[in-house]
């Protein structure tokens, strides 16, 4: 297969209504939603998506979210609070996608349906579904796309790599692997980042998925070599900080940066020519779509399946640019804000 510490920002949001009558029988199903922070928009609407299909839906739902990407003992202490409530099912994006799985186990072990958001856990069967975007899909399309941008130009490219945490959770290796496969780079162990052995890579650096990260990484890696002219970063923030960097040296028009997440001010910044092309994915359907699968396990012990194919729902992924490529399917930045978040 190819996929791939404070008790932090609990805000409890308990969502009650009336719930179905199937529901109803034994009162309202609770379930928890556990992000990784609650102030990256991709977040944000997970958050949203959740909140308004459990007010729909009668489920009691309750929030979590450390305070910065790779929180882990935050999340941990989110699902043991979860299993301790009575909670019939838990979405989450792990930020430490190991390490999580033991108490992710002991939620299983006491009934909860587990379902994974965005970032697969590992193994990805340590969790009893997997909502999210083909995240090495969405690294290939902007791989791809940036490749077939430089034309013949790629083979003499110089990559920088701005990835998320030392921990390289799933969606950190799968965006990373999918990016330089799109580009034609022998990726090795697809599982593994920085086992590459081809001179365009530069190096690999770390961002914690924000513009601060960004920034500095970007920094580090123009000082392993000044000429970078491609920029891969893991999500948006990031990429805005690898801009600045690269604008305080005087180097943003001569660097192609992609990115991932698709949310409103990636796009815009897609539109502004800060980001060539960024991929686009859809948190909101990933948290709706986990809480109607609380729901329909809550009623009847239905557990989701997986698409067809694939070990994990796929939620969908768009290609975002208005220098579209030959050959790599994109969208118009105008489609891409019609359909963006945050």
């Amino acid at each position: 297969m190819r996929f791939r510490t404070l008790f932090a920002s609990t805000a409890i949001a308990a969502v009650a209504t009336i719930a179905s009558p199937a529901l109803a029988q034994d009162g309202p199903v609770r379930a928890c939603l556990i992000t990784k922070t609650d102030i990256n928009p991709f977040f944000v609407k997970m958050k949203e998506g959740a909140t308004a299909k459990a007010a729909e839906l009668g489920v009691e739902l309750s929030t979590y979210a450390g305070k910065v990407d790779g929180d882990h003992e935050t999340q941990v202490q989110a699902v043991e609070s979860c299993i301790a409530a009575g909670a019939k099912g838990i979405l989450i994006t792990a930020s430490d996608t190991k390490a999580i799985t033991d108490v992710t186990q002991q939620a299983r072990d006491a009934g909860l349906l587990v379902i994974a958001l965005d970032t697969p856990l590992e193994p990805i069967d340590a969790a009893d579904a997997t909502f999210a975007t083909d995240n090495f899909k969405a690294g290939e399309l902007i791989g791809q796309w940036a490749k077939g941008t430089l034309g013949d130009e790629a083979a003499n490219a110089k990559i920088a790599m701005l990835d998320l945490t030392p921990s390289a959770p799933s969606v950190d290796v799968l965006r990373d692997q999918g990016f330089l496969q799109g580009f034609g780079i022998d990726i090795k162990d697809p599982n593994q980042i920085g086992d590459e052995e081809d001179p365009r890579i530069v190096g690999h650096d770390i961002t914690n998925g924000n513009e601060e990260g960004g920034r500095t990484a970007m920094e580090n890696l123009l000082q392993q070599d000044p000429d970078i002219n491609v920029v891969y970063t893991i999500n948006e923030p990031a990429a805005a900080g690898a801009y600045e960097a690269l604008r305080s040296f005087g180097k943003e028009n001569d660097v192609l940066i992609v990115s991932i997440d698709g949310g409103c001010p990636g796009v815009k910044n897609v539109e502004e020519g800060v980001i060539g092309a960024t991929s686009q994915q859809y948190p909101l359907d990933m948290a709706a779509k986990g809480i109607e699968a609380v729901a329909a396990f809550a009623k009847d012990g239905t557990v989701p399946q997986p698409s067809e194919g694939l070990d994990f729902f796929d939620t969908g992924v768009n290609l975002v640019t208005d220098e579209p490529v030959d050959g790599v399917d994109s969208i118009s930045v105008e489609e891409g804000t019609s359909r963006c978040w945050g």
